[in-house]
């Protein structure tokens, strides 16, 4: 139940309703309407804005029940003021029924932006059913700014992270016994923050991570300084064709097939027999916002692997 509105059920003359604030760019969907006309059982309870008597969630089930010729529709009651009781519908809208358009979703989140600047993009996108991303582009064509954005676990925090970041890492060399909760309120900054300067502090790095433009080319000289050396590696490995042979072979052992960790090897050994046409493509559909992301997870897997076979090389093998 969300808040602000009531559990309980009224019947509502259906003439004293309107659905003029509706996050539907476009209007309700006749063939939806018709459809919800066809049922005979009672329609679930529509949510309207008290103050407003402006329908949040059911314009599809009042126009409806207009058509079928009721006179009166069941109705829960919304007491929170305008802005939010538009939050509300959109949520609703994109949790059940005919769900918005993205059209209708970009829509609502310039106008939320509007009404709650400070709410951060990831809670609006929560809310809107678009990704944070979009919802950032859509802050910056709009010019929708706050000082301080309140997250979707109701924490307020600053937009400019890099004041948090330095009172963060005076508080940690003062008192390097707090926690990452003490420090994350005492400097209105997230703990994941605090950990992240921690780490920083701990491997003598300046706490605030440097422009992403600056990161982008010094990522990209060391990418060009690999290059050789990845080729090299290239040239090293196995073929695909040979790796999938061992693999096919090992299925075959039935001290690996018929045990758990034996499967769960072989399945986790089955990824590394793609094909590179195919490595190329997952490569190439990594999306822009998250390769940072999955080229660290996979040099961390690298090392796993790397390390995986180290411990087995180490083992004393008993051969009969």
């Amino acid at each position: 139940m969300e808040i602000g509105a009531e559990t309980v059920v009224r019947f509502v003359e259906i003439a004293a309703l309107s659905t003029r604030d509706s996050p539907r760019v476009l209007g309700e969907d006749p063939d939806h309407v018709q459809a919800l006309a066809a049922v005979e059982d009672e329609l679930p309870p529509i949510l309207v804005h008290r103050a407003t008597m402006n329908v949040i969630d059911g314009a599809h089930r009042l126009r409806a029940a207009r058509l079928r010729g009721d006179d009166r529709i069941p109705v829960r009651f919304f007491d929170g003021d305008a802005a939010d009781a538009f939050v509300v519908a959109v949520q609703h809208n994109i949790a059940h029924g005919l769900p918005l358009s993205l059209a209708d979703r970009k829509s609502a989140a310039e106008r939320i932006i509007a009404s709650h600047p400070q709410w951060s993009d990831r809670r609006i996108a929560s809310s809107t059913g678009i990704a944070p991303g979009t919802v950032a582009e859509i802050r910056r064509r709009t010019r929708g700014t706050a000082e301080v954005r309140i997250g979707q676990d109701g924490r307020a925090r600053p937009v400019n992270g890099v004041e948090g970041r330095r009172l963060a890492a005076e508080l940690i060399r003062k008192d390097p016994g707090l926690s990452l909760r003490q420090v994350a309120r005492a400097v209105g900054i997230s703990p994941e923050t605090v950990r992240d300067v921690r780490n920083r502090l701990n491997q003598g790095a300046d706490p605030v991570p440097a422009p992403r433009s600056e990161r982008n080319r010094t990522v990209s000289l060391a990418a060009r300084r690999r290059a050789p050396a990845a080729r090299r590696a290239a040239e090293r490995r196995t073929p695909p064709s040979e790796r999938a042979a061992v693999v096919e072979r090992l299925r075959g052992d039935p001290a690996l097939r018929f045990t758990e960790t034996g499967r769960n090897l072989l399945m986790l050994l089955n990824v590394h027999t793609l094909k590179q046409q195919d490595w190329d493509e997952i490569i190439n559909n990594v999306p822009p916002h998250r390769v940072g992301v999955v080229a660290q997870l996979a040099r961390d897997c690298a090392e796993l692997w790397t390390e995986v076979a180290t411990r087995m090389e180490g083992r004393t093998v008993g051969v009969v």
